[in-house]
């Protein structure tokens, strides 16, 4: 059962509500709680156990293979499920201080009053957080790939939080 869509501001692309209007029908996940894409993990951890397998199988099952070959091949078959299970790493805990980020090769450890806004805009790749410093980090952990409605969901769950637990208005 999904909660009811919270409503926008219309003229605003990232799903915003208008300064100063509560976000009626947002509803805040039981925290800590972690987002992540589990359809493209399960994908990406799924195809590199089988390369990595039928690779080694091959590099086992061809005769005229030395040992050092062999081992080269899976070497290689490592490397290949390495690199994927890098790319299934990214997601998002929350908890009651802030929020955890983890991206393919960096963690980063927010508290939730460094967050200004949770953006995930209409082709975005993934959502990005604009935070009291004037940057903006991006979040690989919900990312609308396989299931677009999940990663808004998600997003609208983390927006929700920051605005409840953080300032929930940007800083001029």
């Amino acid at each position: 059962m999904s909660a009811p869509a919270p409503q926008s501001d219309p003229s605003d692309p990232s799903g915003a509500p208008a300064p100063g209007r509560p976000r009626p029908g947002a509803t805040e996940p039981v925290l800590p709680v972690t987002f992540r894409p589990t359809r493209t993990r399960i994908v990406l951890l799924t195809v590199g156990v089988v390369m990595f397998t039928v690779i080694t199988l091959v590099a086992l099952l061809l005769e005229k293979l030395g040992p050092g070959e062999r081992a080269s091949f899976v070497l290689t078959a490592l490397i290949f499920l390495g690199v994927l299970a890098m790319l299934s790493r990214p997601k998002v805990v929350a908890d009651a201080t802030g929020v955890t980020v983890v991206n393919l090769t960096r963690t980063r450890r927010l508290e939730w009053a460094e967050i200004l806004r949770v953006n995930l805009r209409s082709g975005d790749p993934w959502v990005f957080l604009d935070l009291s410093d004037g940057s903006s980090l991006p979040v690989l952990g919900i990312q609308p790939g396989i299931a677009k409605d999940h990663a808004i969901r998600d997003a609208r769950a983390l927006r929700a939080l920051a605005e409840s637990h953080g300032t929930g208005t940007e800083k001029k």
